[in-house]
């Protein structure tokens, strides 16, 4: 049976130390999240328990912070298919003229680029194949 009273009081003992875990409530209290966040990171799987409660608490402040209200509104606005075309082709190292068998000439890719034209499930498909990826991280 699983120890309840030593999870108790180990989960206790980390609320005193880090009582942001329950909820950032300021400007100090997330930067000293993304501190700590930085350096759980560097051993991510003995630390991913407390990474994801972290992601978790800043997350939820991100999204009801008034100081995020501008970038929370840009990210709503942001075309997911878009957004991840652009990571994958930072990532890869390619432009606008690397896309002629998935996307087409430079052109419809920067129309794409731009938000004037819209990726098809055609070219969803292909850039998917191309990169190795599920079709589903583009949506």
């Amino acid at each position: 049976m699983l120890a309840i009273a030593e999870i108790t009081k180990l989960a206790g003992n980390i609320m005193s130390n880090v009582p942001f875990l329950a909820g950032i409530s300021n400007a100090t209290e997330h930067r000293q999240a993304l501190e700590l966040m930085d350096a759980m990171l560097e051993d991510y799987d003995a630390n991913l328990v407390v990474i994801e409660a972290l992601s978790n608490v800043i997350a939820r402040y991100e999204d009801k912070s008034f100081r995020f209200d501008v970038f929370n509104s840009r990210q709503a606005d942001i075309d997911p298919a878009v957004a991840t075309l652009k990571v994958l082709m930072d990532q890869n190292g390619l432009n606008t003229t690397d896309f002629e068998s998935e996307i087409g000439k430079k052109s419809m890719v920067s129309q794409v680029l731009a938000g004037k034209k819209n990726l098809t499930r055609g070219h969803i498909t292909k850039l998917a194949k191309r990169f190795g990826v599920n079709p589903a991280v583009f949506f």
